[in-house]
C-alpha cells in the first residue's frame, strides 16, 4: 500500500511542471487557422514558402521532395522552383547546417517540422508566425506573442512590418497584451490608423496548410478515399432502402 502511494505522489510531482506549462500557455488565446488540405494551389504556396524561408535553418526529415507531386506540382517544377542546389528529388528535406554550429551561432539547434503541426497544433502554428513584435531586449531584435523568449528571429518582418506590445484593459480589469501594427510591409497597410493584414494572414494560413499536410501526407489521399467510399455506399444503400420501404408499405393502405 505504502509503495502504491509513494508511486501516485510521485506521477503527480512528475505532472506538476506539465501542468503549469500548459497553464502558462493558456493565457494566450490563439486564432482559428484557416486550413484546407484539399486546396492544392495553398498547399503549392505553402511549400513554395517553405523550401525558401523555413528550409534554411529547419529541416524536415520525414519529408522527402518528391511527395510534393502528391499536391499537384510536377517533378520538373519541384526541380526549377524549390530544389536546393545539389539535392536530389528523392532526398529528404534535411540542411546542410549542423546540430553543433546551429548551438554556437542560434543558441539552440532549430527544431525539425516534419511533424510541428501535429504536436503543436494548427491554430498555435498560425498564431505563432503572426506573434512576432519588436522587442529590443533580445537578442535578435523580435518577441513573440505565443512563444515568449523564441529564439527564432521574425524572417518575414518584410511582409508583415513591425509590431509592438500593448497591455490594454480587458474585460473585469485584467490587463492583456495585444499587437499592434506600427510600420506597414509589403503584405501589410495602415489604412486610417487600422491595420490590414489579410495578404499577409493569408500567406501565413498557406504555410500552416502545408505544415499541417507534411505532418500527415497520406491524409490527402485518404480524404479523397474517404468520399469515395462514402458515394460508393450511398448509391448501393439507397436503392435497396428505397424497395425495403415498398416492401414494408405495400400492405398499408
Amino acid at each position: 500500500m505504502k509503495t502504491k502511494i509513494r508511486h501516485l505522489i510521485a506521477a503527480a510531482a512528475f505532472m506538476l511542471p506539465l501542468g503549469a506549462a500548459v497553464a502558462s500557455e493558456g493565457g494566450v488565446k490563439l486564432d482559428k487557422a484557416p486550413i484546407d488540405i484539399q486546396d492544392t494551389e495553398s498547399l503549392q504556396r505553402g511549400a513554395q514558402i517553405f523550401t525558401n524561408y523555413c528550409l534554411s535553418c529547419h529541416s524536415a526529415n520525414a519529408m522527402r521532395f518528391n511527395r510534393l507531386m502528391d499536391i499537384g506540382l510536377s517533378e520538373q517544377q519541384i526541380k526549377d522552383n524549390l530544389l536546393p542546389p545539389d539535392t536530389k528529388i528523392g532526398d529528404t528535406m534535411s540542411i546542410a547546417m549542423k546540430v553543433k554550429d546551429a548551438k554556437v551561432w542560434l543558441g539552440a539547434a532549430p527544431p525539425d517540422l516534419s511533424v510541428i503541426a501535429r504536436s503543436r497544433g494548427a491554430d498555435y502554428l498560425y498564431s505563432y508566425m503572426r506573434g512576432f513584435y519588436r522587442d529590443e531586449t533580445r537578442p535578435t531584435g523580435w518577441n513573440n506573442l505565443v512563444f515568449p523568449g523564441a529564439g527564432m528571429p521574425h524572417i518575414f518582418w518584410e511582409w508583415q512590418g513591425d509590431q509592438m506590445l500593448k497591455t490594454v484593459k480587458g474585460e473585469g480589469g485584467h490587463e492583456e497584451h495585444q499587437l499592434e501594427l506600427v510600420k506597414a510591409g509589403t503584405m501589410t497597410k495602415l489604412e486610417n490608423g487600422k491595420a490590414n493584414t489579410v495578404e499577409y494572414d493569408r500567406r501565413m494560413a498557406d504555410l500552416t496548410n502545408y505544415l499541417v499536410y507534411m505532418a500527415e501526407p497520406v491524409q490527402v489521399k485518404r480524404h479523397q478515399i474517404g468520399y469515395v467510399v462514402l458515394m460508393f455506399l450511398g448509391l448501393l444503400l439507397l436503392p435497396l432502402a428505397y424497395f425495403l420501404k415498398k416492401e414494408y408499405w405495400k400492405d398499408v393502405h
